[in-house]
């Protein structure tokens, strides 16, 4: 199951674009410590310069980095957007739930795509996320 404390999870949380989803989910990774400026900057660049690969499946988008960039724990934070975003994908757009993430290496980052796959891979767990009112309901489906 999936662990992520209350800090790391916001729920109806607003944004404009895709960018400003992204740098709030990391800044949640930012203000625990876990991750550096350096790495939500890193997440942003690389969603402009790539493009959507990180809209890993329907409404649901996993921004991440290379561990270099400044991880300093292995970490994950979810934003539940109040409004879907379009981050420009063809299929899986618009974006409702941003779950960033940060791995110390690459071991560390592959596993917590698979895990989270898990999760984000049921159906009725999708739709109660997606339909979460506050963090108690949120986990529930994690």
């Amino acid at each position: 199951m999936l662990q992520v404390k209350k800090e790391m999870v916001i729920i109806n949380e607003k944004a404009i674009s895709a960018e400003e989803a992204i740098r709030k989910a990391g800044k949640l990774l930012v203000d625990a410590g876990k991750v550096s400026f350096n790495y939500v900057d890193a997440m942003v660049k690389g969603y402009k310069e790539i493009g959507p690969y990180i809209v890993l499946g329907p409404h649901i988008a996993i921004p991440h980095a290379r561990p270099e960039y400044g991880v300093y724990e292995q970490c994950l934070s979810m934003v539940l957007l109040e409004d879907p975003v379009s981050f420009g994908h063809p299929t899986n757009d618009p974006v409702k739930l941003v779950c960033a993430i940060g791995g110390t290496d690459n071991e560390s980052h592959i596993n917590m795509l698979r895990e989270l796959s898990t999760v984000l891979g049921d159906p009725e767990k999708i739709y109660g996320l997606m339909n979460a009112r506050d963090y108690n309901e949120f986990v529930s489906y994690l």
